[in-house]
């Protein structure tokens, strides 16, 4: 039976005439009411019909691309290569492919309402980037979205993010998190570290865990007793280190090298200690992990990991297009590369 512009005012508890607002966009909707609507249009599988719709071809030229946080180089990098990949050949109009950057600001409600939406505009191809949310019921919805994606035929590409399940037919460009995590780690373990404190990312997030992991992974391959005080979760921004480090001070003022989740957590790692007058490398080493473009002209600059997000934004965008072939089994490994630099060095004492 064919769903009705009604039905989904009836699911959605809306007038008609809001759900029009809604799915065309020229009416201001309260945020709750529009949450209210996608979610009814999703449940129900309505589509729109018509010409004015633009959905009369499988696919329209728009492709989506999904991120946390527009403003972190991290997301930007990759967003750009991505969108550099989507003109030329392949769209209906000159060759073009119209990219949209959504932010979802880390919301897992933001991502599945990005997600409904360009389902209705059948995308011809949606890529979300990095780190996924760490929730059964958020992962089995983000799932189903990512079928029937893929069933009206839009190409599915993750870069960054841990592979879907198998049957939503993603493509997944996933990091080794652990393994970066655990090389950083050996890497201070080599010039005599075994007092390092950790500033950890969001607990929901898959890059905060597996990074986590690889850190505590090679204590263990040492011998060395992770302690919990010496781990504090913050946010991925230059404030959340800043903070992290000054509370890892406090509970342990004898630390020799602070661990960041990211080269930005690092900065304010780095500006903490600074403020605290202790110095880099010489009284605390410190690492990040991504190697942005600053990390090379920080002061000193900063030992690393890097990832090739410009390299891996530019394969999941030729992948979205059709240009390059899926990898066998659909997820490729991207691999790190450590990057020693001035911001580490041998422990006193």
């Amino acid at each position: 039976m064919t769903v009705t512009l009604a039905d989904v005012a009836a699911r959605a508890q809306v007038s008609p005439a809001t759900v029009s607002r809604v799915l065309n966009g020229n009416y201001p909707v309260a945020a709750t009411t529009r949450e209210r609507v996608l979610r009814a249009v999703d449940e129900l599988d309505y589509v729109l019909n018509g010409p004015a719709s633009a959905l009369a071809a499988a696919t329209s030229d728009l492709v989506g691309i999904l991120v946390n946080d527009i403003a972190d180089p991290f997301f930007g990098i990759m967003a750009a290569a991505i969108q550099s990949e989507i003109g030329g050949p392949g769209g209906r109009a000159g060759g073009e492919r119209l990219g949209v950057v959504c932010n979802t600001g880390g919301s897992p409600e933001r991502e599945l309402t990005y997600l409904t939406l360009l389902q209705r505009q059948r995308a011809a191809a949606v890529v979300l980037t990095g780190g996924a949310v760490e929730n059964t019921a958020h992962a089995a919805a983000v799932a189903t979205k990512l079928r029937k994606l893929a069933d009206a035929g839009t190409r599915v590409v993750l870069c960054g993010r841990p592979p879907a399940p198998s049957d939503t037919e993603a493509v997944a460009l996933t990091f080794d998190n652990r393994g970066g995590g655990r090389e950083l780690t050996e890497h201070l373990i080599g010039l005599g570290h075994r007092r390092m404190g950790y500033i950890a990312g969001p607990q929901e997030r898959t890059t905060t865990r597996h990074r986590l992991e690889g850190h505590r992974a090679a204590l263990a391959a040492h011998g060395i007793p992770d302690e919990p005080a010496w781990t504090v979760h913050g946010r991925y921004d230059r404030r959340a280190g800043y903070e992290a480090t000054l509370e890892l001070l406090r509970r342990e003022p004898s630390l020799t090298a602070v661990v960041a989740a990211n080269d930005t957590v690092a900065l304010g790692a780095c500006a903490a200690l600074r403020d605290s007058g202790l110095r880099i490398p010489d009284d605390v080493s410190v690492v990040g992990f991504d190697d942005l473009p600053f990390s090379v002209d920080a002061v000193p600059a900063l030992t690393t990991v890097r990832l090739p997000l410009s390299e891996a934004g530019t394969l999941a965008g030729r992948i979205a297009m059709g240009r390059e072939e899926a990898p066998e089994g659909g997820i490729v490994t991207v691999r790190g590369e450590l990057m020693v630099r001035g911001s580490t060095g041998v422990p006193k004492g």
